[in-house]
């Protein structure tokens, strides 16, 4: 492995973070809704299932309880 002195090594990450596409801010704000949306459905849908399961389990516990 070859070693590069701190001037080269500052030069070639200036250079790669040149290549960096930044996102807008449009598309941080649309990005970051759309995780909190599906953030919510995805807590709705297992908190159904839980509420689902906690029922049949109950049900089969009343039967044979």
């Amino acid at each position: 492995m070859t070693g590069t002195n701190p001037i080269q090594f500052i030069q070639q990450v200036r250079s790669e973070v040149a290549k960096v596409v930044w996102p807008t801010r449009r598309e941080v704000l649309l990005t970051t809704v759309m995780v909190f949306i599906l953030a919510t459905l995805t807590a709705v849908f297992f908190a159904l299932v839980d509420l689902a399961i906690r029922s049949g389990l109950q049900a089969v516990l009343g039967i044979f309880g």
